[in-house]
């Protein structure tokens, strides 16, 4: 017994130092995530602006958050809130960006800064649901579902609207622009998809949602293209022949006019399953 007593104590040695520096290890990290609390509000603010100017985005906001929810009055707030939302943005955190934004804008709905606010809330709104697919797959954002897109097209048009002067709202303007043409293309691709599978009559029909919602898009010709293709097919050839009028007047150049359009998706395309080509 006393020889097994022996040999034991080191290895009951060894694990009371392990368990010790395990507890030191977990009371760390507690101090760790806890390091912001309590400090005054002007230190707070201070560590996250620094955070900032070093693009350590994801700090910048958790810090600002802190400040915000021990601090949720007083001069700091305002300021802290608008810059929480960017960083939030920054760090690709968009529906927390949002969440941040909409906060600000109930609690401070005359703010003198409240056209940035809805402008930072349509750039996340136009990025959101987005950025992951496009980055990962290469895909045409335009075949993706149109909710978040839609509400920064709101956005935008709230600023450039409501706050005509704001220095954001030439940039709004021409963010509704490329949006607005990133619908007709949803559009368009939806119809050439009824197309490719013989759905000849929804195809038209989008063609014509397409060109009587969005007039003098990039893809107002192709819509037409596709309005007489469609109509080719259900043998319809008045039709036909009058969408093949208006293309040769307005497009005469497009390759439909000489049979080399729609062209088919490519075999990669098809076999991707998040292009929505494959059969």
């Amino acid at each position: 017994m006393t020889q097994r007593s022996a040999l034991l104590r080191p290895v009951l040695a060894l694990v009371l130092v392990l368990a010790v520096s395990g507890c030191a290890s977990i009371k760390n990290k507690f101090k760790d995530k806890n390091k912001n609390e309590g400090l005054p509000v002007s230190e707070l603010y201070d560590r996250a602006h620094g955070y900032m100017e070093k693009g350590r985005w994801s700090n910048a906001g958790e810090v600002f958050g802190r400040l915000i929810a021990q601090y949720p009055y007083g001069p700091y707030t305002e300021q802290a809130l608008m810059e929480q939302a960017y960083a939030e943005y920054k760090a690709g955190k968009h529906e927390d960006a949002i969440s941040s934004i909409d906060r600000f804008i109930r609690t401070y709905p005359t703010h003198k800064n409240i056209a940035y606010l809805y402008y930072l809330r349509g750039l996340s709104n136009m990025a959101r649901n987005t950025v992951f697919m496009a980055r990962a797959f290469n895909l045409d954002t335009s075949t993706r579902d149109l909710q978040a897109p839609l509400q920064a097209y709101t956005d935008f048009n709230t600023v450039a609207t409501r706050y005509p002067n704001s220095r954001f709202a030439g940039d709004a303007r021409q963010r509704m622009v490329f949006l607005r043409n990133e619908f007709a293309r949803f559009e368009l691709n939806t119809g050439l998809y009824y197309l490719r599978r013989g759905a000849w009559v929804s195809a038209a029909d989008r063609a014509t949602y397409l060109l009587e919602t969005y007039p003098q898009s990039e893809y107002q010709d192709d819509a037409v293209a596709l309005l007489g293709e469609a109509y080719t097919r259900l043998g319809n050839t008045a039709l036909a022949a009058d969408a093949r009028r208006v293309l040769e007047q307005n497009d005469p150049q497009h390759p439909w006019l000489t049979g080399h359009w729609p062209k088919d998706p490519s075999v990669l395309k098809r076999l991707n399953p998040f292009t929505g080509e494959s059969r």
